[in-house]
Formats: C-alpha cells, sequence, structure tokens
C-alpha cells in the first residue's frame, strides 16, 4: 500500500495548499497515554508502556452542500515487559493509524483509506466484528483500521446502504484466524432499515482466506485460496429496555475439511435503573459453533456478559464487567475505576481471570489479562 500512502499524502497537502476562496478548517489534535500492568500471578510479570496519536484533521465547505474531509493520524509507542530478576524486553513501533479522504453531501458519503468500518448492536460478544477488534475492556477503544474504500447513502425515512472494497490488508482482522490475501479484493454491503422503534440491517462479505503461510497440525485444504462468503442480521429496538441480537453465518470452502460452516449468535439487553445517580446494567449471551452442515449440529463455546456502570460523581465513574464460559466453567472479572478532568483521564483497573483464555482469542493483549492483576492507565488529550 506504500503506492496510495504516497498518493494520500501528497492529496492532503494540496488540500492544505490551495484553500482560497473555500471555507477551511484545519485542527491538530493528539492522545497521549501511559499505563503499567503487573500480573503477580505471573512471577509479578509487568508491563509498562507510552503511547501517542497525533492528528491531524482538514475540512472544507464547498456551496455549503458538499464536504472535503481528511483525517491523517500515526500510532506510536513504546514498552518494556519486565520480568522481576530475570530481564526487561523493549519494544516500539511507528505505524499509520488512521489515513483517509471523504467527500459527503447531505445524503451520500465516500471515504477511501486506512479507516475503521464497525457496525452492529452487540457491545461486549460482537458476531459483526468483522474489521474491527475493539476490545470492550480499553478504556481508548483503540482497533488498526483496514484500506479500502467506503459509500454510505442514507434515504429520507432513516434507512442507509453501505457498499465497500478492502485491498491490501494482509494481516488478520476481526474474530479472523486466517488472514486474507493482500492484493485480493474483498468486498461486500450492509442494508440498515428502520422498524418499529429499531431498526433492522442485513449484511453480507465476500473474501479470499490465504492459507498459504498458515500452519496446521493437519490439511485443512488442498488450496491455498479459500472463498468465504459471511452472511449477517442484526437489529435493536428501544421498548423501554434495549433489547438486540447479532447473527452470523459463514460459509468457508475448504475441501479437506468437515467444519466448513461457523455460526455466530448474539442476545442482549440494557436498562438504566433510577438508583442513585442511575445504574446502567447490561447483559448479552454469544454462541459460537463450526459444524459440517449449514443447519446441523455442531460444536463450540457459549459465553455471557454483564456490566455494571455506575457514575458516582461528575467526575467519577465505576464500571464492573463479568464473563461466564458456560462450557469450562470460567469466570472473568473486570473493574474500571475512571476520574475524567477536562483533558485527562486516570484509569485504575482490575481483574480476576482463569489462566488460560478462552474469550478473546484473537488479541494479543491477553497475555497480560490472564490471572489477577492490576492496571494503571493516564490519559492526556489536547
Amino acid at each position: 500500500m506504500y503506492g496510495f500512502r504516497i498518493i494520500f499524502l501528497l492529496t492532503f497537502v494540496l488540500l492544505l495548499k490551495y484553500s482560497q476562496g473555500l471555507s477551511q478548517q484545519v485542527e491538530l489534535s493528539g492522545q497521549l497515554a501511559g499505563w503499567m500492568v503487573t500480573n503477580p500471578g505471573q512471577s509479578f510479570q509487568s508491563q509498562i508502556g507510552l503511547r501517542y496519536i497525533p492528528e491531524l484533521s482538514v475540512e472544507k465547505n464547498i456551496q455549503e452542500k458538499f464536504s472535503f474531509d481528511s483525517e491523517l493520524s500515526f500510532n506510536s509507542y513504546g514498552s518494556g515487559d519486565i520480568y522481576p530478576f530475570d530481564s526487561i524486553n523493549t519494544g516500539g513501533k511507528i505505524k499509520p493509524y488512521r489515513m483517509w479522504l471523504r467527500f459527503t453531501t447531505p445524503r451520500f458519503e465516500v471515504r477511501a483509506g486506512l479507516q475503521k468500518i464497525n457496525f452492529g448492536s452487540a457491545t461486549f460478544l460482537r458476531p459483526l466484528m468483522w474489521f474491527d477488534r475493539i476490545d470492550p475492556r480499553d478504556p481508548l477503544q483503540l482497533t488498526d483500521g483496514v484500506y479500502g474504500v467506503l459509500t454510505r447513502y442514507y434515504f429520507l425515512n432513516n434507512s442507509n446502504i453501505w457498499l465497500w472494497g478492502l485491498v491490501g490488508n494482509k494481516d488478520t482482522k476481526g474474530w479472523e484466524f486466517i488472514p486474507s490475501h493482500k492484493k485480493k479484493v474483498e468486498y461486500g454491503g450492509r442494508v440498515q432499515v428502520p422498524l418499529y422503534t429499531g431498526e433492522i440491517a442485513a449484511t453480507w462479505h465476500h473474501r479470499q482466506a490465504n492459507l498459504e503461510n498458515v500452519n496446521f497440525t493437519e490439511p485443512v485444504s488442498s488450496k491455498d485460496l479459500v472463498p468465504e462468503n459471511r452472511f449477517g442480521l442484526d437489529g435493536k429496538w428501544d421498548i423501554g429496555i434495549g433489547l438486540w441480537f447479532e447473527g452470523v453465518f459463514i460459509h468457508q470452502d475448504l475441501d479437506l475439511t468437515e467444519n466448513v460452516y461457523k455460526r455466530f449468535v448474539n442476545l442482549g439487553w440494557d436498562y438504566t435503573f433510577n438508583l442513585g445517580n442511575g445504574l446502567n446494567v447490561m447483559n448479552e449471551f454469544f454462541v459460537f459453533d463450526v459444524s459440517d452442515k449449514a443447519f446441523g449440529e455442531g460444536e463450540g463455546v457459549s459465553f455471557s456478559a454483564l456490566s455494571l456502570n455506575y457514575p458516582l460523581s461528575i467526575l467519577l465513574n465505576i464500571t464492573a464487567i463479568i464473563y461466564y464460559d458456560w462450557d469450562n466453567k470460567d469466570m472473568y472479572r473486570f473493574l474500571n475505576w475512571q476520574w475524567q478532568f477536562d483533558n485527562c483521564s486516570l484509569y485504575v483497573m482490575g481483574f480476576w481471570n482463569p489462566d488460560k483464555f478462552q474469550i478473546y482469542q484473537n488479541l494479543r493483549e491477553n497475555t497480560f489479562f490472564s490471572g489477577k492483576g492490576l492496571y494503571l492507565m493516564a490519559v492526556f488529550n489536547h
């Protein structure tokens, strides 16, 4: 994607330079975060780190009905893994975080570049986590983007249509364990329409899974490129309490394996009780299984998630999240105290989890969240 990056940067510079006669807004902002996590259960293994994400955004309005805007940001971070009385492993990286251009009208938009694409109704256990990896335990909600083009059209009745094409994304994303082929275009779309007091949506995506550099304990296919189709259905309604569901069906054309169908289901609700400053309760139930038949019995896992959120004051908020693994009878606990000031936030987080993670296996950060530990984070936004 180096060619695209050069084209983007040239376009971004031209957008900044040739602005005479146009309404323009240029904003430079950033986020600085430092953290420390320690895990007594792993011989007091600890990590300290520092992250800075600078962001430059430009917006130009043309004749009040059309606008161009752009965002350029980088994720720069360094960390050190500390093994007491043994060693310290350090590392760091600077990489593009967002890098996109967008053209917008009152009912249409097209955005091209490195961007975040996410949708769906679920919060903690998301079957429609196809292109992002947002961890609900992460206060900053950080996630890598994908390279592609996204178009959206909005109808007067609040219906909308999404169409996208992705290319140049060699790493796994979402729930994927097999990456896509970097040079093959992925494509799909989404239709969302209002229904009663909420909305319902259908989503589809096609890609070529690349098995060439993936090592398996036994052969799963005689082909390097495996076609994959995903189908999703989700909805959300407000009937006094919030109700939602997400369902995903995935078919992979693996010719040497039996389990070629994957199925995800999420059911959830939330309600804010009139207790003190308002206690918000959110609950989700999630099932994932694989099968050799589209609608036959399969093998998989099931989880529940329960979240309690309570504002103690204007500045202080506390959140508790509990996951339960119904198959292994394991419980995952997470508690977050947040102090919010003008431009600063302080987080004190504790976790008590099984030693072996069965949930969020696609997130590399889980190494430090196994067992019991403490996580401190300070954030400054400018």
